[in-house]
């Protein structure tokens, strides 16, 4: 327990670090660039008051008014279509900002509506995305087959390089469509892919936001639509992968300390069960997620005194040995 409350702190510490440098990078490369801006848009201010004789009241009920008109520049948002992007944007956490409910109602139904789907959405895409990691997999075990390699195996960090480039290809399919149908430097396209696929949304690029698109491109609004959760659902496994990973290594450590830690009895073996290692049915060896749990379901089946009625090994050995009650986990 104490060494699991390190662990914890050690991350804890660990993150805050890594948002102190986050928050000293953004500042050295924003921060100039910030003033810099907001002393063109004082000049220009300035400039627009003088030549068209605006107060400073009319000025500011002008501002307000082009913020209010802004979502209205792309045509109608709560049309189906439109309404369609913005509840992929609320149950995917995505929120770019781009339209929110105006009246009451549309507010609390969309608390509601957030609530049950966003749950079931992260469900959705983890067991997408279980399904996704088990075809490259598959795929990865039959490209090391047909390269005739002696051991074909599949190791999370093979899933892991897989998983990554899978990823870096999806974004820049996205940014090569996006670039082509904004208007958008490739590199524009690549960070707003980046940043929708991420959930991040910060809504500075949005797409389907010129030109009345929503209505007048269905081809471009149902590309967009299933990029965005097929995308969602390749950085989903992508993550997933990266998490498993770390969980397994973080459980290697804690079973070395363990064993470490306990003394072991004289002619006791050091394995409660016996070696899983080569296995068939068992695919990524003792790394792998299916062989923690088979292992587990084999300490528990020996430790709980029973064996599966229809395994001929537990049926066979009972017959040659008295029954011995064993501890309870």
């Amino acid at each position: 327990m104490r060494k699991q409350n390190v662990r914890t702190a050690a991350l804890i510490l660990c993150i805050f670090s890594y948002l102190l440098v986050g928050a000293a990078v953004f500042d050295a490369l924003e921060s100039e660039a910030e003033s810099g801006r907001k002393r063109l848009l004082a000049q220009k201010r300035s400039e627009f008051r003088r030549k068209y004789g605006f107060s400073a009241e009319d000025y500011r009920e002008l501002e307000r008014l082009a913020l209010q008109g802004e979502p209205h520049r792309a045509g109608p948002q709560w049309k189906f279509a439109g309404s369609f992007y913005f509840a992929i944007t609320v149950i995917t956490t995505i929120g770019y900002g781009h339209a929110a409910p105006g009246t009451d109602s549309g507010k609390v139904f969309c608390m509601f509506y957030a609530l049950l789907g966003i749950p079931l959405t992260l469900v959705t895409f983890q067991s997408l995305g279980e399904r996704l990691n088990a075809l490259v997999r598959r795929l990865l075990l039959a490209a090391k087959r047909c390269l005739r390699l002696r051991r074909p195996r599949v190791s999370t960090e093979n899933m892991v390089v897989a998983g990554l480039l899978v990823c870096a290809a999806t974004l820049a399919l996205g940014a090569a469509a996006f670039a082509h149908f904004e208007g958008w430097t490739f590199f524009h396209a690549y960070y707003y892919c980046f940043i929708t696929l991420t959930t991040i949304g910060f809504g500075d690029f949005v797409a389907l936001q010129s030109d009345k698109a929503l209505q007048r491109k269905p081809p471009y609004v149902a590309f967009s639509f299933l990029y965005i959760l097929l995308g969602l659902t390749v950085i989903g496994a992508f993550l997933n992968l990266v998490v498993l990973r770390f969980l397994a290594a973080s459980t290697d450590v804690q079973q070395c300390a363990a064993r470490h830690a306990r003394p072991l009895r004289l002619g006791a073996p050091e394995t409660s069960g016996p070696s899983l290692a080569g296995r068939p049915g068992l695919p990524g060896g003792p790394t792998s997620i299916a062989y923690r749990i088979h292992q587990l379901e084999m300490w528990a089946r020996d430790n709980l005194g029973f064996s599966p009625p229809s395994s001929p090994k537990a049926l066979s050995g009972r017959a040659g040995r008295p029954l011995v009650r064993r501890k309870s986990i």
